[in-house]
């Protein structure tokens, strides 16, 4: 059909706190809801840098890609 766009969605071979995974998230930010962290206070980092809340929307995920979620524990 004319005018008709197709998407496909791009998955990627990622790992996340040591798991391996197909994700289809093109950013760190589409990882963290795609993972359940939507709304949770977390630390992220890939391939060991850290990354701030504010540049997750920008931090583009390739494969291979090692990704860490870390969120804080209460309690002594």
């Amino acid at each position: 059909m004319a005018g008709m766009v197709t998407t496909t969605t791009r998955h990627r071979e990622i790992t996340v706190n040591g798991r391996c995974l197909t994700s289809g998230a093109e950013t760190l930010a589409a990882l963290l809801v795609e993972e359940g962290f939507a709304d949770v206070k977390v630390a992220t980092a890939v391939n060991g840098d850290f990354v701030a809340a504010r540049a997750r929307v920008e931090v583009r995920l390739a494969d291979g890609d090692r990704v860490e979620i870390l969120s804080a524990r209460q309690g002594g």
